[in-house]
């Protein structure tokens, strides 16, 4: 078994070699976008907007020929109009609407706003492409020199949905992440757990129970995950085992691999259940595709995955593009990866193998690095406050979060804000989630302080209309019990950072009852 690790960390040290001979971001984006638009050229959407002529165009064009002619050819796309005008005929069994052939597997997604779930389909060529990128990821493991060996004999724990789809008319559906999981390659079936059989367990709170028994049993060295449900999960092992850390039981556990929302408000509770450091990777997996991952050792942010069936176009995140609400403008400004700037914020389009086409995930990003494709996730194009021009956004939210945790040696779990009207200005009410006893005032007062500071509209708008802060403290299982009644309980459901309309009316009715 060390013979093994050897070997496998090796090949992974040639193969990150071989891999940094790259072409640019450009070209790699052109090849994508020909591919695809090649292989959907004879579907009912290739046919209705034009793709034979647009792959003539990113065959033979020059520059940006091709770009500007999709951008006039094929409008923008948010969920309801794709679905509404094609993923609707997918979902009936129609073959050849958006993607060749006929989709058997969607991903049941509702992001962390809407209350209704979307069909996402999930292809045979997106299920590949996640594949490679997932193994993509594993290669990168070779340039952290802290990580041993004998790391890639461990077991991988994936706490994700269950691999036991609804069957509907001719396709199964479900998580992402159980879909994902049911299609792991046999090669890598030793090594993962908690195994076929949990895995299929649709009962979450029965599938946490029941890796907390077998935990014990496993040396695991790699966990993938939403920040929160690990979290909780390692609370129960280490309660279970009457330990310490999970590092007592298990000791080679080295890497967590997570993704979802932001990490950095939940690792000063996260860290306290650990005897040693571990290494951090982030990824930015969406039921749309894998998006991007963390690709070196101490990158502040993810590398865009440019040559693997996901062709991404950026839109300013700006009031030239987007309402205060979150909603396009009639006509907004659109970007290809060569176009972009770093520190600017961007909401991001994809057209995929999934047969996804201009379309809106609603996430908002930030490049840091533009020659690496580098980029941070900032939130989402309607999880930001911006009542009266303070712009707030998710990015602050999260880091001033952090900076309090830090300054007051407390775990917040959870965190949501909900604007309002005061009078005739307006307010934020925060609700914390936390298990800590902490005054609700100091958090209010060191909150609002160092949004002061990280976001200077917000600064101006504190003395103006942004007239009153609010902080309610609550245990985080109350958190996690709104999310059981809504249905939203599993491996790829997040608490939404913002609430607005009827989810605050909502969640304040559930807060109060």
């Amino acid at each position: 078994m060390a013979l093994l690790g050897s070997m496998l960390k090796t090949g992974i040290r040639l193969t990150n070699a071989a891999r940094r001979r790259q072409t640019t971001a450009y070209r790699q984006q052109r090849k994508v976008f020909r591919k695809l638009v090649g292989k959907a050229r004879h579907t009912a959407f290739g046919q209705a907007y034009g793709f034979e002529q647009l792959t003539q165009a990113a065959e033979f064009g020059t520059d940006h020929t091709f770009y500007e002619q999709f951008k006039t050819r094929v409008p923008i796309h948010d969920y309801n109009r794709m679905f509404e005008g094609w993923w609707k005929r997918t979902l009936d069994g129609e073959r050849d609407v958006t993607w060749p052939g006929r989709v058997k597997y969607f991903a049941l997604s509702s992001g962390t706003s809407e209350a209704a779930s979307k069909y996402i389909p999930v292809t045979k060529a997106m299920s590949k492409a996640i594949q490679r990128t997932s193994i993509r990821q594993i290669l990168t493991l070779g340039r952290y020199q802290n990580l041993p060996s004998t790391l890639y004999e461990k077991g991988y724990l994936m706490l994700g949905g269950s691999t036991t789809l609804s069957a509907r008319e001719g396709h199964f559906e479900g998580d992402l992440s159980g879909i994902t999981a049911s299609q792991i390659p046999f090669w890598f079936q030793r090594f993962y757990k908690p195994g076929r059989e949990i895995a299929q367990e649709r009962d979450w709170a029965r599938k946490l129970d029941e890796i907390t028994e077998q935990a014990g049993n496993w040396d695991i060295g790699y966990v993938v995950g939403v920040p929160a449900w690990i979290q909780l999960l390692m609370e129960k092992i280490i309660a279970r085992y009457n330990v310490k850390t999970i590092h007592d039981v298990w000791p080679n556990l080295m890497v967590f691999c997570h993704g979802g929302v932001s990490f950095e408000p939940y690792r000063a509770g996260f860290e306290k259940l650990l005897a040693h450091p571990i290494t951090y990777i982030e990824t930015y997996l969406a039921s749309e595709g894998f998006i991007a991952y963390q690709t070196h050792p101490n990158a502040h942010g993810m590398s865009l995955v440019l040559n693997n069936g996901l062709f991404f176009e950026f839109i300013p995140f700006n009031e030239q593009n987007f309402t205060p609400d979150g909603d396009l403008t009639d006509q907004p400004e659109t970007l290809m990866i060569d176009e972009v700037e770093e520190g600017k914020e961007y909401a991001l389009l994809l057209s995929t193998c999934s047969g996804a086409w201009r379309y809106l995930i609603g996430d908002t990003i930030r490049f840091i690095d533009t020659q690496r494709a580098e980029i941070v996730i900032t939130g989402r194009t309607r999880h930001f406050l911006s009542l009266c021009g303070e712009h707030l956004s998710v990015d602050n939210m999260n880091k001033a979060v952090e900076l309090v945790s830090d300054e007051l040696d407390i775990a917040i779990r959870e965190f949501t804000v909900v604007g309002s009207s005061h009078d005739t200005l307006f307010a934020h009410h925060w609700y914390i989630g936390t298990d800590d006893a902490v005054d609700a005032g100091v958090l209010r007062d060191r909150i609002d302080a160092h949004l002061n500071e990280l976001n200077d509209d917000y600064a101006v708008e504190r003395k103006h209309a942004l007239k009153e802060i609010t902080v309610t403290v609550l245990p985080a299982a109350t958190f996690y019990r709104w999310m059981e009644s809504r249905g939203k309980i599993g491996g790829q459901n997040k608490f939404p950072r913002v609430l607005k309309k009827q989810l605050a009316t909502e969640w304040e009715k559930f807060v109060t009852d």
